[in-house]
């Protein structure tokens, strides 16, 4: 077994020899991202479920005057900072939706160049068989986890601001001498990375546990306690500053529009009337005690509904947490036996240096997301850095030789367990992307819209309607107060015209596939007689297409076709007025009744997802 493994060791080492190339590391930090470009075009329209919610909405809101004047068509996700979502949707208004597909594919991409740029920095230097091989596969490794890949060239945010995360720690990684003198010229570049981790942290969130962890790592740095606090007083306030670039007009705004910075969120400490005094957290992918949390990393990796919707095969974290506890009980073993630790000088100590505060920049943010999150695209920043902090681990718990094949296998292992990916939702291309049949408003200028269900979302509607209709959601997850209830009033009263509410219809998605496959039979010649429709009849016997074969009786033309076999048959009519009688349900407790006589189903899609939906009269 051994002798096998060592084969397959020496043909792997020959197969990636080439890599070993200056020349090899500029053309990957080239062709990478245009290869994740590729893949974001192959994997077809953006179609998730946060951009029909809010993504969407929120950056055409912001753009065309739509704060207060509609109110939360996106749920209380209507009122996040929309700053990020401000680049998707201009691609996708500038350029036809496959370029802005790739476009975004490329700009992920570019987490690999920093990812290879923070593994240049990191990696002792090695033999000359690894020196450039190495961090370009470290690199790839990283690209190839589930949460990266699931996310490639959609809109949700967790890749693009994974880039201004890594910026900023290569900056503090890359001048790591200059931090034992913190003159002028360290200061600014210091206050340069904490920058870049600010306006991250400002365009989503959930990147502040990443800021508060480099912050916290920054206090490993060598020197006296005054000397790293310093270092991170000068980072810290740099990273308020960048807060406040992408996300302070953002706040602002909220402040003075409801009186919370983050509304709704929060508002158990900030009180705005408009909304409950809650939270508003999503608590539901944290650990449910201490005995989870301690087994968090095999929890999530066995059942990864705990930490998503979607659920991504992985590997890579339980190999990551048991190489810091084992190194953790290393560390507490050599200080019970007394060992005193070997100072290393020149690049050496500057590399174990660089080693240490990525290790604790890791462990810190890891536990930052245990804590505030649980939910698992969060982690793409770390998920980046973890081949590569998996093998750094090695190399402190093993010897080298075996460090080195311990690392190749687990990461090999880790990545393949990946593929094939999931992803969130994606439909095919088509040249306008965003599409809706206008409903033909008597008087839009006068008219309200209401959407009464918050699933399926119905946000990235309101952008297809008539500018001069508000949109209100209502029975959706906004934490409603009676003062926002007064304003639904007070909105309702002032619009004198027709007032309607827009629900969701019915789609069966097996008949939209249905004219395809019998397109694709008559083309095969399987219709055009009695023996063909024989044969098409036993191949469908054999294979799970939802379809039978069913005769026709006119003489001229085909003699069969394809139908759906009963259990994949929808009435949607009826299915239709099911969604009306719930949604006349929720409206009744805001004293509005639906009209069942009035609705008209309408076409609307997402690249080629349909996404009918019905407009009803509402009486007031």
């Amino acid at each position: 077994m051994q002798n096998i493994f060592g084969a397959i060791g020496r043909w792997y080492d020959r197969r990636t020899a080439r890599f070993n190339h200056p020349a090899t590391l500029r053309r990957a930090a080239w062709l990478v991202p245009l290869a994740f470009g590729l893949l974001s075009l192959l994997l077809g329209q953006d179609d998730n479920w946060d951009l029909r919610n809010y993504h969407l909405y929120n950056a055409y809101a912001l753009l065309n005057g739509r704060i207060g004047f509609d109110l939360s068509p996106g749920q209380w996700q209507s009122y996040f900072n929309p700053t990020l979502d401000l680049l998707y949707y201009g691609l996708n208004r500038a350029l036809p939706p496959p370029v802005a597909g790739f476009v975004m594919g490329v700009l992920h991409g570019l987490n690999f160049v920093l990812v290879l740029a923070i593994a240049r920095l990191l990696l002792p230097a090695p033999d000359a068989a690894d020196r450039y091989r190495l961090p370009l596969l470290l690199a790839l490794a990283g690209t190839l986890g589930a949460g990266f890949l699931s996310e490639l060239g959609n809109s949700m945010g967790d890749n693009m601001s994974a880039l201004c995360v890594l910026a900023s720690l290569y900056l503090v990684l890359r001048h790591w001498p200059r931090w034992r003198a913190l003159d002028r010229r360290a200061a600014a570049w210091l206050a340069l990375s904490g920058l870049v981790m600010g306006v991250g942290a400002g365009l989503k969130l959930t990147n502040a546990t990443f800021a508060l962890a480099l912050c916290a790592a920054l206090l490993t740095v060598g020197g006296g306690w005054w000397q790293r606090l310093r270092l991170s007083l000068v980072f810290g306030v740099a990273v308020l500053a960048g807060l406040a670039a992408a996300a302070g007009h953002w706040f602002l705004r909220m402040w003075l529009m409801f009186g919370n910075p983050l509304f709704p969120q929060m508002n158990d400490v900030f009180r705005s009337p408009l909304a409950q005094p809650v939270g508003v957290a999503d608590t539901a992918h944290l650990p449910h005690n201490l005995a989870e949390a301690l087994l968090w990393p095999f929890i999530f990796t066995l059942d990864g509904h705990r930490v998503s919707e979607l659920v991504m095969r992985q590997m890579i974290w339980p190999v990551v947490y048991v190489l810091f506890i084992a190194l953790a009980a290393r560390l507490l073993a050599g200080r019970l036996r007394g060992a005193v630790a070997v100072t290393a000088a020149g690049d050496a100590a500057a590399t174990a240096g660089r080693e240490r505060l990525l290790l604790v920049f890791f462990a810190l943010g890891y536990l930052g997301w245990l804590k505030l999150f649980g939910i698992y695209r969060y982690l793409v920043p770390l998920e980046l850095l973890a081949p590569l902090t998996v093998w750094l681990l090695l190399q402190r718990l093993c010897k080298p030789r075996l460090a080195r094949r311990a690392g190749a296998w687990a990461l090999t292992l880790c990545a393949i367990v990946v593929f094939p990916f999931s992803a969130w939702s994606h439909s095919g291309w088509t040249a306008a992307g965003f599409t809706a049949d206008d409903p033909g408003l008597a008087d839009p200028s006068s008219s309200l819209v209401y959407t009464a269900h918050g699933d399926p979302p119905m946000g990235w509607m309101a952008t297809l309607l008539p500018p001069q209709v508000p949109v209100v959601a209502l029975a959706g997850g906004f934490p409603e107060s009676p003062a926002y209830l007064e304003r639904i009033r007070a909105l309702a009263a002032s619009r004198h015209g027709t007032h309607y509410v827009m629900l969701i219809a019915a789609a069966n998605h097996e008949e939209l596939t249905l004219a395809k496959k019998n397109q694709l039979a008559s083309w095969l010649g399987q219709t055009g007689s009695e023996a063909a429709c024989a044969r098409l009849e036993r191949m469908m016997a054999k294979v799970r297409f939802h379809v039978g074969v069913e005769p026709l009786a006119a003489p001229d033309g085909p003699r069969c076709r394809l139908a759906l076999l009963p259990q994949y048959r929808v009435d949607l009519a009826a299915r239709n007025l099911e969604l009306q009688r719930k949604a006349a349900e929720d409206l009744q407790r805001y004293g509005l009744r639906l009209r069942p006589d009035s609705c008209r189903v309408h076409r609307a899609a997402i690249g080629t997802e349909p996404y009918p939906y019905q407009l009803c009269e509402v009486d007031k």
